[in-house]
């Protein structure tokens, strides 16, 4: 999967997500949701003179791309990411391919957990726990036995113990948050993903692949994207929530204007009629709005 993904000629390192599938964070109407977070989070720490927006797993940008029109330029923009700056972003966007140290504000990891490489367990014949291997045409067989670590991790938060029974081990995914919580050093730090929690994990497994905006075999060959849904309840945040209760706790308008007044402003009633679609789609509670949200904050002196 790490192969597959992130390495020379893997699928981050030559394709764009947008041309595979939609994210939350393409949408303007997330951005404005998340330029009021960044106010909430701004106001927390007091104004400071520079505040941070640092956004990991930026993709083409969009995201900042419009938050750049929504935050003033004490902002400083900052996206994370492996491939090379587009050039049509606004040049206030600093680009750059790890994690800085030493922020003040907001951190934002968009669909990046599910990205994280994980190692994948199943039960064989004999009821032993073992690593799921996998070959280069997607071809899976039982492997070695679990590790101590990871049989740990697995009897904690995902048990398995029926012959077929499947699990993706999510150690790595909380090395990352924690990677990404360590990189603050006032504000706060999230991260949105798909998941699910004790009450409902599958018992087959979440791994799939997506190719041209559809699902795929996840053959690990570089063509398309990998990707395992993660385990919310094992990640060490503060607090957990959907992006429907998320996105309304930020007001966003989620309403469809009033009919009357398609004939006093046809215009803005055509653009608000849009906005409240774009937010109808974000909150959907089959869809994106069943994402987790999910986060920790660091206070910082005034």
């Amino acid at each position: 999967m790490e192969r597959a993904l992130y390495g020379p000629g893997g699928f981050y390192r030559r394709e764009l997500p947008r041309n595979h599938f939609s994210t939350s964070a393409q949408t303007p109407v997330f951005a404005e949701a998340v330029a009021r977070l960044a106010g909430e989070v701004d106001e927390a720490l007091g104004r400071p003179a520079t505040f941070d927006v640092v956004d990991v797993g930026a993709g083409n940008g969009e995201l900042l791309g419009h938050l750049a029109s929504l935050l003033d330029e004490r902002a400083h923009l900052t996206a994370v990411e492996l491939r090379p700056k587009p050039k049509d972003l606004p040049q206030r966007i600093s680009w750059r391919a790890d994690v800085p140290s030493g922020v003040t504000g907001l951190v934002i990891a968009c669909e990046l957990l599910d990205n994280v490489p994980c190692d994948a367990a199943v039960v064989d014949g004999e009821g032993e726990v073992r690593y799921e291997e996998v070959d280069e045409v997607g071809t899976t067989r039982p492997g070695d036995p679990i590790e101590d670590a990871d049989a740990k991790w697995l009897a904690e938060w995902w048990p398995i113990h029926q012959v077929g029974e499947r699990a993706e081990i999510g150690r790595p995914r909380e090395a990352k948050w924690r990677e990404l919580a360590e990189c603050i050093d006032a504000g706060t730090v999230l991260a949105i993903d798909y998941g699910h929690t004790r009450a409902d994990r599958p018992e087959t497994g979440t791994i799939v692949g997506f190719r041209d905006g559809r699902g795929v075999g996840p053959v690990p060959d570089g063509t398309c994207d990998i990707t395992a849904h993660v385990a919310v309840d094992a990640i060490p945040c503060d607090r957990a929530r959907t992006q429907r209760e998320a996105l309304r706790e930020l007001g966003l308008p989620i309403d469809r204007p009033p009919l009357a007044r398609a004939y006093r402003d046809p215009t803005g009633y055509a653009v608000e009629l849009a906005r409240a679609s774009a937010s109808a789609r974000l909150t959907d509670r089959s869809g994106l709005g069943a994402h987790w949200w999910m986060s920790t904050s660091k206070p910082g002196g005034r």
